[in-house]
């Protein structure tokens, strides 16, 4: 009998009892039959499994004799004959395994040999020992922090003299109300501002000259013998990282800069900062005062910039010239501030493709080299001598050029290309008040001019300005 459920809420059904015998003696033979069955099945399942723990115990277990007990072993293939081991070709090896003694070890290689390769790491481990101490750290608070005496930036200097005078860039101290300055071994002083002067990004600062230690000054070299291609050195203080030493090559020479325009764009207009050197020597913010060196440690220039898209080095770092810095800072040192000479001209842009070199087959210029002369300031030296503007014009590539007028070709005897080159030679050679000698191209002959130099103004005009040299 069997419960069930069925559709009628779970209730359960009666019993149902079979009809007749017939059927119940039927039920007990298959009963019977199936258990008989099942029996069998399962003693011919043993007798397998038997036979075959049986064989697998005989591969792994085998017996030397019959009288001794079965030892365990793994099975090993028969030993071959000696027939076999002609047949195969086998044969005694005298090989043994080598001592650990008798490994080849490489021999040193020798002394001159290292000294050879290692030579450029001496020298610039010389040039470290030698300069690192005349770098410093400058830290300066300005008058938007000046009531929280909070640190607003950093840059780097060098001392100059043994009278407490530091060079640096203007840029990093111009907006000081307050100056710190740590010296390589963590002595910090406080600095006043001598001078600085936007034009070249140069400054003066003094600290005491009695300081624990004494003052280191460096070497200046000299930048007008510099060479593409030549090592630098720069060592400085990037992200506050003092004493950081880094090592490239001059990768290009003449650039400008607009380092004026940087710092006051409202005041200043149309100067260039110019003999910019450019270099791949890494440099980051914080490098900006720290000096360039060459390979005999002599200061070659004065690091100011780098050109970047992300506000880090990226291959491309600009220098002030030394021979700019030995111009300036005695001015500034004396004075307080610079003066430069001014000859009253303007030119059109060489960077739009208008140059004297560019243009001279397609216009006729008797020479390819020099400064076309598009306008000469009223009473200016450049007028006083008789220098002349054109009066004919073309427009070339958008620029308005002309096509008659003077062109500088060489000033004190010394080729000119353009005028980045007579505003470096201008900045870096001459005084206001100066007489220099112009060599230009008029009208098929060549003439030297006597000019009297004037002194730049300060003022930012839509044209530069001379005024009477002091």
């Amino acid at each position: 009998m069997g419960w069930y459920f069925d559709d009628n809420n779970g209730e359960h059904d009666t019993d149902i009892q079979p009809d007749t015998d017939h059927e119940q003696r039927s039920s007990f033979k298959e009963r019977t039959l199936g258990f008989v069955t099942g029996v069998a099945l399962g003693a011919i399942t043993l007798i397998l499994i038997a036979a075959l723990v049986l064989a697998t115990t005989r591969y792994y277990f085998l017996a030397d004799d019959a009288t001794e007990a079965p030892v365990a072993q793994r099975y090993q293939p028969q030993t071959p004959s000696e027939s076999d081991l002609l047949n195969a070709n086998y044969r005694t090896s005298d090989w043994q395994s080598p001592s650990p003694n008798l490994l080849v070890t490489p021999t040193a290689i020798p002394q001159d040999m290292i000294t050879a390769a290692d030579a450029e790491y001496l020298l610039l481990t010389n040039i470290y020992q030698r300069v690192n101490p005349s770098v410093v750290n400058i830290e300066i608070v300005s008058d938007v922090h000046e009531d929280l005496d909070i640190i607003d930036s950093s840059g780097s200097g060098f001392v100059l003299d043994a009278n407490g005078h530091i060079v640096t860039n203007a840029h990093v101290v111009r907006e000081a109300t307050e100056i710190l300055v740590t010296f390589y071994d963590g002595y910090v002083a406080a600095a006043e501002i001598v001078g600085f002067d936007d034009y070249s990004d140069l400054a003066v600062i003094r600290v005491p000259s009695a300081i624990p230690g004494g003052l280191v000054p460096v070497e200046l070299g000299d930048s007008n013998s510099l060479l593409v291609g030549q090592r630098v050195i720069a060592i400085g203080n990037p992200f506050g990282l003092e004493g950081s030493m880094t090592v490239g090559i001059v990768s290009a020479l003449g650039r400008s800069l607009p380092s004026a325009q940087l710092l006051d764009p409202a005041t200043y207009l149309q100067y260039s900062n110019p003999s910019i050197i450019q270099v791949d020597a890494s440099v980051n913010p914080g490098n900006s005062g720290g000096p360039l060196l060459d390979s005999y440690g002599r200061v070659i220039g004065i690091n100011t910039a780098i050109r970047t898209d992300s506000g880090i080095f990226q291959g491309i770092a600009f220098a002030v010239p030394v021979n700019t810095i030995k111009r300036v800072i005695p001015q500034l040192i004396a004075t307080g501030e610079a003066h430069y000479s001014c000859l009253g001209i303007t030119s059109p842009p060489t960077d739009s493709g208008v140059s004297v070199a560019a243009l001279a087959d397609e216009l006729g210029f008797p020479v390819r080299h020099g400064i076309l002369i598009s306008e000469v300031v009223a009473d200016s030296p450049a007028a006083r001598a008789g220098l002349r503007a054109g009066t004919d014009q073309v427009v070339v590539h958008g620029t308005t050029v002309p096509t008659n007028s003077d062109i500088i070709i060489a000033v004190n005897g010394m080729m000119i290309r353009d005028i980045d080159d007579l505003v470096a030679y201008l900045v870096e050679n001459t005084s206001p008040g100066d007489q220099i000698v112009l060599t230009i191209a008029r009208e098929g002959q060549t003439l030297d001019l006597d000019v009297t130099l004037g002194m730049r103004s300060k003022e930012a005009p839509p044209a530069p300005t001379c005024i009477e040299a002091p």
